[in-house]
């Protein structure tokens, strides 16, 4: 579904590339896991497939189309939940929804069907025409996650898709993104909880410097790690214990 090759990415004035040569499949139906410490590039690859920003060198590909010629096609192909609330405050839940589903082209009754009921699934029916500046930090993150799906993207990119979420509001997070892959989505997933990715995410790859270190599934990394019983040991015997503090 995913075809990486070779990408870089270096910003105007930086010192070193955020992301530096890098090779990647991401295949059909899988929940993959990108993860990495703080500045290693996650966000950079995400919103370089996003087609938020250009890569430096190296291309991509994503469902066999090429995002130099296609930008147009990739980004009906996919959806976006970024790390920050991308959401108006001042309009309500309903309100966001419609605005950005037609952004889609999405329109009619059945559109507005649709948002009722993703509203209903991830609890926030009747919280519909409510003020987004009044929701919680959970109840604005699955609204989030409702604007990224409404017109049924092939691919999902998430970044920290449950960061500041309480438990009950990540549970249905979590379970709703394993009923859309069942339905046939790819979703990328980063985020810095590392138990939560070895249960959701089919494969991982951990990056470090802009280079992919490590690649396969959760249980493949534990094992051949030595004396790692949890994907958290696996990370940080790949990555270190230093801290990783930037701005």
């Amino acid at each position: 579904m995913i075809q990486i090759d070779q990408l870089s990415k270096k910003y105007k004035d930086a010192d070193q590339y955020s992301l530096s040569g890098l090779e990647l499949n991401i295949d059909q139906g899988e929940i993959f896991g990108l993860l990495g410490p703080n500045g290693a590039g996650k966000t950079t690859l995400i919103s370089i497939l996003s087609g938020l920003i250009k890569p430096t060198t190296g291309s991509f590909k994503i469902d066999g189309l090429d995002y130099a010629s296609h930008s147009k096609e990739l980004k009906q192909l996919i959806g976006i939940v970024p790390q920050e609330y991308a959401l108006y405050p001042s309009l309500t839940a309903f309100e966001n929804l419609y605005y950005f589903g037609s952004m889609f082209g999405l329109q009619g009754p059945s559109f507005k069907t649709s948002i009722k009921e993703h509203l209903r699934i991830l609890g926030l029916e009747k919280f519909a025409h409510k003020k987004i500046k009044a929701f919680s930090g959970g109840m604005k993150r699955r609204v989030n996650l409702i604007a990224s799906i409404l017109h049924q993207p092939k691919v999902l990119f998430l970044d920290e898709p449950t960061v500041g979420v309480d438990v009950q509001s990540k549970k249905v997070i979590i379970d709703y993104l394993k009923e859309l892959n069942a339905h046939g989505t790819t979703i990328v997933y980063t985020s810095h909880h590392l138990n939560e990715a070895e249960t959701l995410c089919t494969r991982v790859g951990i990056i470090d410097h802009g280079r992919l270190i490590c690649l396969g599934t959760p249980k493949e990394l534990i094992q051949n790690e030595q004396g790692a019983e949890h994907l958290e040991e696996v990370f940080l015997a790949q990555t270190g214990k230093a801290l990783r503090d930037y701005a």
